[in-house]
């Protein structure tokens, strides 16, 4: 026989390694986690990225965000995200992109562009019999996770999207929106409202926006759901099937929740705590899972353009993804895609004329005869601080302001308490100006007012009435902060699609394509058998 010699330990753990990578690269994929931060485009990754970065108190303290972990492990494409039949998208049209692989119309939800119903991804994992969920901080019914377990013409069908969400039966459904669960009678204050009061522990308003009589509670936990409010009660609970609604609308901004953290007292759940959850359940069926994970709060932050709330909304949604990331980070089962279904606000860092830079001295050969002076303002890193800083959303504020005698003195008050950036008097009474609405249509939910708050430029772009006054807040500090917004709506800039597992399956997400391909790129990792 040959004399075989041994073969040294440190090639053993070379061919060990190589073996295992092999294996990563080309296991089957069990579960599929999909992430969308809504509206976040790249400039809104670039916030989050040199918050982490130069912030001088940042609170990653030289930790890399997991958005770059995912990125620096995984691969990265772009996609974009446009109607076939129009250049901007809505968050309905986009998400119904993403979930099914087909072309759909604007503000619809579930279907395609001649408005037959077609298949999600998440009914799609149903028939492979793998577990379902559905986790937001928005609303359950909002346009996004709607548009993966529903199919109606309009995204403002909200109590019929809730039927249909219960119908589709998904196994764990995480999010706010508790007012198109109830009926309509619970608006008396009778024995029911008294019951959800109970309940939710006097932590939610309880108001149903439901025209009819169905209680979608009761059916839900007749069908099997252990159905819960509170940050307690989704801890506590074993069930297979849950249903957890957690307010009357939207969940906590950002900045409610960075101070309210690490409080034992809060009640409301976060996007983080909801994830895991859902993890924690939809993991326990061995053939595996498909869960949508909405950061939705970032849109809402860019219609405002509010910039320090939608830093929080950054961190909020960064938090989740690397919770994510330390899951399935060991697995060789699971996909997790991180995109967005488009950018909001036209946001960006820019340089200026205002506030330019003095001559300063520098110690480099360069600048031996001649001082460093830059002709434009470029941003100090301070503004960085400042922005985590801000105490309020502008939502917040505003709210708070209807609550005053609505005067300029007060308005200036208010942002200037709650935002290490100010107003003067003038600013305050120029966002409370209104002018003539010059594009009033009675017939428009949204336009049919004859006044609208007064923009200056690109007023065509701001479109939601009175909520204009958080935009022209944003316009108003912008100048201070280095940042500028285009829109109060959305933009067509193409969006990050970060992909993470198994090698066969992620390379296909590194390109530029469309939310339709990532669709069906979903659609096709959620079919692969074992």
């Amino acid at each position: 026989m040959r004399n075989i010699k041994a073969v040294p330990k440190t090639a053993v753990a070379i061919i060990l390694c190589l073996a295992s990578s092999l294996a990563f690269a080309q296991s089957p994929v069990k579960n599929v986690i999909l992430m969308i931060g809504d509206g976040m485009g790249p400039g809104q990754i670039g916030l989050l990225e040199e918050y982490a970065r130069k912030a001088p108190h940042s609170i990653y303290n030289g930790r890399d965000t997991a958005i770059k972990t995912l990125i620096d492990n995984g691969v990265l494409g772009m996609s974009l995200h446009s109607p076939a039949d129009a250049l901007v998208v809505d968050s309905a049209c986009s998400a119904s992109h993403l979930a099914s692989g087909v072309d759909a119309p604007s503000e619809a939800v579930g279907i395609d562009i001649d408005g037959n119903h077609v298949e999600s991804v998440l009914e799609t994992a149903k028939k492979q019999g793998k577990s379902t969920g559905l986790v937001s901080d928005t609303r359950l019914t909002h346009a996004t996770p709607a548009a993966f377990a529903s199919h109606q013409p309009h995204r403002s069908l909200e109590g019929k999207i809730a039927e249909d969400m219960l119908a589709n039966r998904v196994d764990v459904m995480l999010s706010g929106g508790l007012r198109y669960w109830i009926p309509k009678s619970v608006n008396a204050k009778g024995e029911l409202y008294q019951q959800l009061l109970e309940q939710t522990g006097g932590r939610i308003k309880i108001k149903s926006k439901r025209k009819d009589e169905k209680n979608l509670l009761t059916e839900a936990q007749s069908a099997g759901y252990s159905v819960v409010h509170t940050r307690q009660t989704l801890a506590a609970s074993e069930s297979t099937k849950l249903l957890g609604l957690f307010a009357y609308s939207g969940m906590q901004d950002g900045i409610t929740y960075s101070s309210t953290k690490h409080s034992a007292s809060r009640t409301m759940p976060s996007l983080k705590e909801m994830t895991a959850k859902a993890l924690d359940v939809l993991a326990e069926n061995p053939k595996g899972f498909f869960l949508m994970v909405e950061g939705g709060q970032i849109d809402w932050a860019g219609h405002d353009n509010d910039a320090g709330t939608m830093l929080h909304e950054m961190l909020k949604f960064d938090e989740t993804v690397q919770y994510v990331y330390d899951w399935i980070k060991e697995r060789n089962d699971t996909l997790l895609v991180v995109t967005a279904d488009h950018e909001t606000g036209g946001f960006g860092f820019s340089y200026s004329r205002a506030n330019t830079p003095k001559a300063e001295k520098r110690s480099g050969t360069a600048f031996k005869n001649q001082d460093y002076k830059p002709n434009f303002n470029f941003g100090s890193i301070d503004v960085l601080d400042k922005l985590y800083a801000q105490k309020k959303s502008f939502a917040d504020i505003m709210a708070a302001f209807a609550e005053t005698d609505k005067s300029p003195q007060s308005l200036q008050a208010l942002v200037n308490a709650n935002s290490e950036f100010k107003i003067s008097r003038t600013q305050a009474a120029d966002i409370l100006a209104n002018e003539e609405n010059h594009y009033h249509d009675p017939e428009h939910s949204y336009l049919k007012a004859k006044t609208f708050p007064k923009v200056n430029d690109f007023k065509a772009f701001y479109v939601y009435g009175e909520e204009i006054r958080k935009d022209l807040i944003g316009r108003a500090l912008s100048e201070q902060q280095n940042i500028v917004w285009s829109t109060g709506t959305h933009t067509d800039t193409p969006v990050a699609v970060i992909a993470y597992g198994s090698e066969n399956i992620t390379s296909a997400f590194s390109s530029l394509s469309h939310h339709t391909d990532i669709g069906k790129l979903l659609i096709k990792a959620v079919k692969t058998k074992e």
